[in-house]
């Protein structure tokens, strides 16, 4: 059996999580579990639901301590990363922004396997993450990743020519003008359900922009040996291409359940953790390039990850704010990469050449933050 710490146990991620989890009994214990607090009802029933010893959260600690007699209750703002160093076989870090940093390096510091959905810990501070980590201790949960990760076993590394992650081009892949876009359109994706930030960031395709930052670091690739393209039915997860010519994809329904069920139970596949295609009906693929003129923080993403040091936090962080003004409908659609952009610009000359720990994050995401807020003052004004 094996001993399975959930990070973000009431999001998506967690929640899918849990469920296979309770579809395969037998197969893992749930030892902890952490969640924000903000649906403390819901932390409670997981925590009664598999016997959770450890519980983490930051709001309505009183509320679920009374709950849960018999249950440790950490609470605080380093609540998850305390529960990250719970010996254990795997923890899962589903927790969405780059709070979920600490957690990371709290799991890789005590030995325990990580299976990282937190795409901000390698964005932030891939070096410094990946420092710690020792071979295959870490295990990609999103889907891209985790068919790049399927994909790189057909061959040898040193074969491989480029990695090619898919995108499914978000709700405005025909759209020509974006100016115009609004709030409940960016939110509505064509293939997946997720929160407000995920969907916006998808819409605006710097979830794809921070995949790349993620597999620079994952697959130790050359930005110039990593590409993002169009591919709508969300069918082929990602691609590796070889030395030789052969290109292997990884195809599986568009869903989670597939990626979070591997990276649980690597190095063995969970059986029936997802439904199979069904190759008894016609299926169309369709692939075609990305408009980065439309869509530029691929671009500016791979510019910030080249040149490293602290520049893909500061892209990160000044994503957080730009995309929070829009969603209060303070600034238009095409303004999240333009402020980005602009604070890009004005930090980059005081970026850190390395990051060492936590609080240089920290410290370069506050100043991120600071700067990217003055700058949408100045393009409202």
């Amino acid at each position: 059996m094996r001993d399975l710490v959930i990070l973000g146990s009431t999001g998506s991620i967690g929640v899918q999580a849990l469920d296979l989890v309770a579809a395969n009994p037998g197969k893992f214990r749930i030892v902890g579990l952490s969640s924000a607090g903000n649906n403390p009802k819901a932390l409670i029933e997981q925590a009664k639901k598999f016997n959770v010893s450890v519980v983490g959260t930051i709001h309505n600690a009183e509320l679920i301590r009374e709950a849960l007699p018999g249950v440790t209750v950490i609470d605080g703002a380093d609540a998850a990363a305390q529960v990250a160093s719970v010996t254990c076989d795997v923890v899962l870090n589903a927790i969405t922004g780059s709070i979920g940093l600490a957690a990371t390096l709290s799991a890789l510091k005590v030995g325990n396997r990580l299976a990282l959905a937190n795409k901000e810990s390698l964005v932030a501070a891939g070096d410094l993450v990946m420092s710690l980590a020792r071979e295959n201790q870490i295990i990609p949960v999103d889907s891209e990743h985790s068919a790049l990760w399927q994909c790189l076993m057909a061959g040898k590394r040193n074969d491989v020519s480029k990695l090619i992650l898919t995108a499914s081009g978000g709700p405005f892949r025909e759209r020509k003008d974006l100016s115009s876009v609004t709030v409940d359109e960016a939110l509505a994706h064509p293939t997946w359900s997720m929160g407000p930030v995920i969907s916006i960031n998808s819409a605006t395709l710097v979830n794809k922009a921070h995949e790349i930052i993620e597999a620079h670091h994952l697959y130790a690739m050359e930005y110039s040996q990593i590409e993002a393209i169009i591919h709508p039915q969300s069918v082929i997860h990602s691609m590796v291409e070889f030395i030789d010519g052969a290109t292997i994809a990884q195809a599986s329904p568009p869903n989670m359940s597939g990626p979070i069920a591997y990276a649980l139970n690597w190095p063995d596949r969970l059986k029936a953790a997802t439904p199979a295609l069904d190759w008894k009906r016609v299926h169309s693929w369709n692939f075609e390039p990305i408009d980065h003129e439309r869509f530029p923080a691929i671009e500016l993403a791979k510019r910030c990850g080249e040149l490293g040091g602290g520049l893909p936090a500061i892209f990160n962080a000044a994503n957080e704010v730009a995309v929070d003004a829009f969603l209060k409908g303070s600034i238009s659609f095409t303004s999240i990469m333009e402020c980005v952009d602009r604070s890009v610009q004005r930090l980059g000359g005081s970026s850190p050449s390395a990051i060492r720990d936590l609080s240089d994050v920290s410290a370069i995401e506050q100043d991120a933050h600071t700067v990217a807020r003055e700058v949408l003052e100045r393009m409202v004004s």
